[in-house]
């Protein structure tokens, strides 16, 4: 690489000085108007300020439970679970491939009585909730509405969203469950009743995060997210479902890094490209084309050396999904390279989300970049490149078989390969990694998650299953396992289920049995 040229970390070319003459056409876009690159809103955050949610969940329901009371009292608009690995794949606390994974990388949930105790003291019809969760969304979900369903709360009224995106799981994540067809028919469920029973609930958010996670580029980050959502878009269409309706609700999930400028240009450049695709697949009403988007700060750019630097990282990252035009934003702790978020992290983390929100003057004027040479140049750079992606994508069928094929998989691993040889050959300068260390000790102070939650989650379960209505229960799964088999919507089913009192890791081995799992 020639030492005298730069270039953003999705490999584009930057000049040394940009004019007029590098501005693509603008036709005078406005914000709140389709193609959206200026944003969803005409007054952005003169009219509302983003969602400040702080992502939260570890050890038990009463735990995080806490955490979820502490953080509302600090300023936080709305909560973000964390789901131990466990409940991400369908296995009750007891499982035997759950021991060692009880409550550690999030809030173990096995039944109804691990939600009640979750939001206890929180009304679900007064918070928006935003769950990461993907082959097991739709029992978390129907256990949400289980819930709201005993506090009295109208349905219609609760908003929040689950993550449930499986397609970058097969690509980045690997917390699947089922093969990628009856899975897509489970989403497409959750589409067609929700839009019923829960209008205001965000079906989808189509997550670009982990796809940057696992080493993607910034430009790989939205051509695969958006292909995944183009496939999601057409999976429902098959299923006869309107795209005007489901359409608005969708959202994204997208990750901010450092480099501050490529990452404004990214969240641009994806309210875009969406508009056209959606408009190309039928949408007319103007809310099924906009890009809705919620941001977390990027934990693949948290350091362990000199965790502090940290704090540094997620306040350009902040400034980039701000900038950039965020929805809801989740500002990572600074010792998240060490441990869980400790209270004190968790509490400047969200600090740094108010301070930008509060005294940076940010929020005063509507996409503060636009008619920047630089910005309007890449964006426009970033978009034709991720276009590229997207015809390779639909060439082979779209993302389903692409990956299927392996390709999409391929293309992240060669990012992640060549983003840490530069690292490695100090042409990439981390701070505190390869240039600046110092000596230290680390003295930052850890949250520790105990092993004997599990044997705790256990003692839940078997009082749960005896004190329920096991007749009841089996007929239940009997009922999930006919519905699944014949096509009908299961949603309705798996919400008597949760009611019943069956598990989680019970309704998940039901369609087991049916759809085998993805190897």
């Amino acid at each position: 690489m020639d030492p005298q040229k730069k270039f953003t970390d999705s490999g584009i070319e930057v000049k040394q000085l940009y004019t007029g003459e590098d501005l693509p056409l603008l036709n005078n876009e406005m914000p709140g108007s389709f193609p959206f690159t200026r944003g969803v809103q005409p007054d952005m955050y003169r009219g509302k300020l983003w969602t400040m949610r702080q992502y939260a969940g570890f050890s038990t329901a009463e735990e995080s439970n806490k955490r979820y009371h502490y953080l509302l009292s600090q300023g936080v608009s709305g909560l973000s679970v964390a789901f131990d690995l466990p409940t991400q794949i369908g296995y009750d606390s007891d499982h035997a491939l759950a021991e060692g994974e009880v409550g550690k990388v999030g809030v173990a949930i096995d039944s109804i009585e691990d939600m009640q105790i979750l939001f206890n003291g929180i009304k679900l019809e007064e918070v928006s909730t935003s769950m990461t969760i993907n082959a097991t969304g739709f029992i978390l979900l129907s256990l949400y509405v289980a819930l709201a369903k005993q506090q009295g709360a109208d349905l219609k009224k609760i908003s929040g969203t689950i993550q449930n995106d499986i397609l970058k799981e097969y690509a980045a994540r690997g917390t699947y469950i089922y093969p990628p067809k009856p899975s897509m028919r489970i989403i497409t469920d959750i589409f067609e009743w929700c839009s019923a029973e829960v209008p205001k609930w965000n079906t989808i958010s189509i997550s670009g995060y982990h796809i940057r996670e696992a080493g993607s580029t910034a430009v790989q980050e939205i051509a695969f997210t958006l292909a995944n959502g183009k496939a999601y878009v057409q999976a429902a269409q098959q299923k006869g479902l309107d795209i005007n309706v489901f359409g608005k609700r969708l959202s994204f999930f997208f990750n901010a890094h450092n480099n501050l400028f490529e990452e404004v240009a990214k969240f641009r450049a994806a309210r875009r490209m969406w508009a056209k695709i959606m408009k190309d697949l039928g949408a007319t009403d103007p809310k099924a084309m906009m890009l809705r988007f919620h941001t977390q700060t990027g934990g693949s750019t948290l350091t362990a050396q000199q965790p502090l630097n940290n704090i540094t990282r997620v306040t350009i990252q902040t400034l980039a999904a701000v900038l950039g035009g965020t929805q809801s934003l989740h500002t990572n702790g600074y010792d998240e390279a060490l441990s869980l978020p400790t209270e004190a992290a968790a509490r400047i983390a969200l600090r740094t989300q108010q301070i930008v929100a509060f005294e940076s003057g940010a929020v005063d004027t509507v996409d503060p970049l636009a008619g920047s040479y630089y910005v309007e140049s890449l964006t426009q750079e970033v978009e034709t490149a991720a276009w590229k992606l997207i015809e390779k994508i639909d060439a082979m069928g779209g993302s389903v078989s692409a990956i299927e094929e392996g390709f999409i998989q391929d293309e992240i691993a060669r990012s992640a390969y060549e983003y840490q040889r530069n690292i490695e050959n100090n042409e990439k300068i981390i701070v505190g990694v390869n240039k600046f260390q110092s000596a230290e000790q680390n003295n930052t102070p850890i949250l520790k998650v105990d092993d004997s939650i599990r044997i705790v989650q256990a003692e839940k379960l078997r009082q749960l299953r005896s004190n329920r209505d096991h007749a009841k229960c089996d007929q239940l799964l009997q009922l999930l396992s006919d519905k699944a088999s014949s096509g009908e919507n299961i949603m309705p089913v798996v919400v008597e289920a949760v009611e019943a009192k069956c598990t989680l890791g019970e309704i998940a081995d039901t369609l087991r049995e049916l759809y085998g799992e993805y190897k």
